[in-house]
């Protein structure tokens, strides 16, 4: 038997049967297309108003003719007359239909239809006697025909690995999930107009780079048939922006997907959405005034207060916390930096207080550690935390005044990063130097490692970039902290999973 027939023959073996109300729900649509009235031939239909317009100004639509549209997710049948609801993008409204209003054919139709249809009808709006806002119908049809049951209503879809992958059955079932992402997309409205409103560009760059550059974080390679070579996906859009400092767009910031091969919790997706901006002629604390005043914007726009809670805590994005990383390590474990006088100081220290040692075990490297260990549970409430040692932070500038800290900070809200930022390193010979043993450090880690030192922006720099601030941060976990979600996979449509068999 040749291979194709065998793929074929498999394939039939482990389709999946069709239930009893598959069958049904086919058996329906066939009767319909042998009539010439298959619903997939419809091509328009003219919707007039949706369901939270007529709820929210009922007043004005009271007795008007509308013409509405959506899916049918319930229906009580009573004889001449019966009641649905209709599933629009908005909400849910009733619709009430009667058998003189749309004739005996059309309502003889109408009873057999299933739940989960995607119907359409017009007729005016009226309030029931119950006080239910309701659209009475004179004209019905089908729009569309389900041929799957939607999950039973009272359960709902509950099971993630169901709800995640089947996004579009999540969105049916759970009106609170079409909720977090109408916000998330006002959320990045607000932070785009924001950001706009201070005179910055938005700009594009690319996905696909030419190499793996040294960072730590681990890339996804690809090949370009036609220049035949490999080529990586992006894991920051850092370089090409400052790039574009160099060539004299002042203020710049990108909306861009980043990829990273790497692992999966509630807080990190292998693909995900950064905001990257850098200011000229600004430093690390004009970027920080900048962050404090765009969360507190956003979040008064988007939550109409500075007070939110999250994870069932009270987090004011109205007051915000600065202190440098020593003052925070001496805050939170009682240990003193100024004391560690020797790189073997440091290494006792993290020893007697059980703090892991980096494999390069410098003064600064170990503050890092205890910072980790010591400091990063208790930032709940909006924190902002500075003058980080340059053992760690490889593209900020180092403060003039201790070279062994760069300016640079990171903001923190319920024990968790939400962004990072520098004075970014505007010194070429410096930033080669770091770049490469960077490189050297990646390699020692990893052999295989295909990193290389990105000198084309190591030759932007030469043609000098003035002083810059630069900022990095995660969209979806600021939607996951202005929509309370507990995990990254409920603030992404489409989340990275395992393909349902």
């Amino acid at each position: 038997m040749p291979k194709e027939a065998q793929a074929n023959q498999q394939n039939q073996k482990t389709a999946p049967s069709l239930s009893e109300q598959e069958q049904i729900r086919r058996a329906k649509l066939s009767e319909l297309t042998e009539k010439g009235e298959s619903p997939y031939l419809i091509t328009k239909f003219g919707v007039t108003a949706r369901s939270a317009k007529i709820k929210a100004s009922f007043e004005q639509y009271d007795g008007q003719t509308v013409t509405i549209a959506g899916r049918m997710m319930s229906r009580r049948v009573m004889g001449k007359a019966s009641f649905a609801h209709l599933l629009d993008t908005e909400g849910d409204i009733q619709i009430y239909v009667r058998r003189d209003d749309v004739g005996e054919e059309t309502y003889a139709a109408f009873k057999t239809w299933d739940i989960g249809d995607i119907i359409g009808g017009t007729g005016f709006v009226f309030r029931t006697q119950t006080g239910e806002i309701s659209v009475h119908l004179q004209e019905v049809r089908l729009l569309t025909k389900c041929l799957k049951p939607l999950p039973e209503k009272f359960h709902g879809l509950q099971d993630q690995d169901l709800r995640y992958p089947q996004r579009y059955l999540d969105l049916i079932m759970n009106p609170d999930v079409k909720d977090t992402f109408v916000k998330r997309s006002r959320i990045l409205r607000e932070l785009r107009a924001f950001l706009d409103g201070r005179g910055f560009l938005e700009v594009d760059t690319p996905i696909l780079t030419p190499f793996e550059i040294g960072a730590s974080a681990r890339p996804f390679f690809t090949h370009h048939n036609t220049l035949d070579m490999d080529m990586v996906l992006r894991i920051e859009t850092e370089l090409y922006l400052k790039r574009l400092i160099v060539g004299g767009l002042d203020r710049v910031y990108e909306v861009g997907r980043i990829f990273r091969n790497e692992g999966m919790d509630p807080k990190h997706n292998p693909e995900f959405t950064s905001i990257e901006l850098y200011q000229a002629y600004t430093d690390f604390h004009g970027i920080m005034d900048l962050v404090e005043d765009m969360m507190k914007t956003v979040t008064q726009k988007v939550c109409g207060s500075l007070v939110i809670t999250y994870d069932g805590k009270q987090i004011d994005v109205g007051h915000w916390e600065r202190l440098t990383m020593v003052e925070a390590v001496k805050k939170y474990s009682g240990v003193d930096f100024a004391d560690w006088k020797t790189d073997e100081d440091a290494i006792a220290a993290a020893k007697a207080h059980h703090v892991n040692l980096p494999e390069a075990p410098t003064k600064g490297a170990i503050l890092a550690e205890f910072f980790d260990a010591f400091v990063e549970e208790n930032l709940i409430q909006p924190t902002f935390i500075y003058d980080y040692p340059v053992e760690i932070s490889p593209l900020a500038k180092r403060k003039p005044d201790d070279p062994m800290f760069t300016e640079r900070f990171e903001y923190f809200i319920n024990a968790t990063e939400f962004g990072n930022a520098f004075s970014e390193l505007n010194d070429p010979i410096d930033q080669r130097e770091r770049f490469e043993k960077q490189v050297e450090a990646r390699k020692a880690i990893d052999p295989a490692s295909r990193a290389q030192v990105d000198y084309d922006y190591v030759n932007a720099l030469e043609y000098g970039m003035p002083p810059t601030g630069g900022l990095g941060f995660g969209v979806d976990r600021l939607v996951m902290l202005l929509t309370d979600s507990p995990s990254i996979r409920d603030v992404l449509l489409f989340p990275t999973m395992k393909p349902i068999d």
